[in-house]
């Protein structure tokens, strides 16, 4: 699937490695959510690890920011105007919280019937050491 042909493209990415992409919603996991980087086991890791998935989805809070975002997201689309939504969801390295975030979202949302394409624009980036 192109993103041309997707409702909704949700794009995780690393505040570290570059500025945000413009979106019509962006995420800001930095500060709110635990950092699975502090975790030396996890480090390494990215969101395609399953110990990593579940350190994120833990988090307090997590599991109400992707039930508010799919909420964001069903209102733009009922607007007079509605286009494709951009969804940005960032942390500081784009492997971790953004990533999980990311796919999680993409999940609730195609369960609403959306067409969803998900980026990962830092996952394979170096980890950034702080």
């Amino acid at each position: 699937m192109s993103s041309t042909e997707a409702d909704v493209v949700v794009i995780s990415f690393g505040y570290g490695h570059e500025a945000a992409p413009d979106a019509t919603i962006t995420l800001d996991l930095r500060h709110a959510f635990r950092d699975p980087h502090v975790d030396p086991r996890l480090r390494y890791m990215t969101a395609t690890d399953r110990p990593v998935r579940k350190a994120v989805l833990r988090t307090p809070g997590i599991r109400a920011l992707l039930k508010t975002t799919v909420g964001q997201v069903l209102a733009f689309r009922k607007g007079p105007s509605a286009g494709q939504i951009l969804v940005a969801v960032g942390c500081v390295g784009g492997r971790h919280r953004s990533a999980t975030t990311a796919h999680y979202l993409a999940r609730r949302l195609r369960r609403r019937g959306l067409v969803v394409d998900v980026q990962h624009r830092d996952l394979a980036k170096p980890v950034l050491t702080r």
